[in-house]
């Protein structure tokens, strides 16, 4: 799940265990057909590629396997990957918002499983831009504080295009146009300055506080959610306090 507040950081340390990695390649290895498909195999002329292959590698996607995408997206093994980009809306316990973003082969398929996920799991299928309109898209670069600054990340950035750095915890996200992700990758890169992610992201106006009970609610809502093939990110506004996720962790 995406999404920058105190609930997100607690998402992202339970999706990097073993459990979770292969559906994780999967869906790395899609979005690796996808920018072949629409820019071709070459990485220096194709940054969109060039980008999917660096999030594979980050996350150990295996050299061959990253290989095998990009011929088979560029159509260099006779295989047709034709995928379409589908976003669904919804609702959520206590008010919150869900955006959720699909790559899929199948529409049908897709919006027949995210359906059937959110109406078993508490959620409501919301009407096109009801929910949306609470979400703007943003480049987003995660780097852990290290004894950094805000100030010290914001000399390395600022004119590489970053509109603004913001605390979510543990770690210091870096907010920009999407177009300007590039920029702020290779200005951190020549500051010596280490990230851990950097996405386009869709990123909430205001945030929903959400209660114990919400907030197990909706773990189970996202869960049943990232399980589904076809959805490459659950994107929210929720959020919860310090002892809401205290009172998680510890069960």
């Amino acid at each position: 799940m995406s999404g920058h507040s105190k609930w997100a950081t607690t998402k992202h340390k339970k999706a990097v265990i073993d459990a979770k990695r292969a559906k994780s390649f999967a869906k790395l290895i899609k979005n690796i057909e996808v920018a072949a498909r629409m820019g071709g195999p070459d990485l220096a002329g194709n940054p969109g590629l060039e980008l999917a292959v660096t999030k594979a590698k980050k996350t150990s996607v295996p050299n061959d396997n990253i290989d095998r995408a990009i011929k088979r997206g560029a159509g260099l093994t006779g295989e047709v990957v034709d995928y379409t980009e589908i976003m669904y809306e919804a609702r959520g316990p206590q008010g919150s918002a869900l955006l959720i973003e699909c790559l899929t082969d199948n529409k049908n398929r897709a919006a027949s499983e995210v359906r059937l996920a959110i109406s078993r799991n508490g959620g409501t299928i919301a009407d096109p831009g009801s929910v949306s309109y609470l979400f703007t898209r943003k480049g987003v670069v995660s780097l852990p504080k290290n004894g950094l600054g805000e100030d010290d990340i914001l000399m390395a950035v600022l004119e590489a295009g970053a509109e603004e750095v913001k605390d979510s915890g543990d770690n210091w996200e870096v907010h920009s146009e999407p177009g300007d992700l590039q920029a702020i990758r290779d200005a951190l890169t020549e500051a010596g300055i280490e990230y851990e992610s950097d996405e386009a992201e869709f990123v909430p106006s205001m945030e929903v506080q959400l209660d114990l009970d919400g907030a197990k609610k909706f773990l189970k809502l996202v869960d049943a959610l990232e399980e589904l093939d076809d959805v490459q990110n659950v994107y929210t506004n929720a959020d919860m306090s310090d002892e809401v996720q205290a009172a998680l962790d510890a069960e």
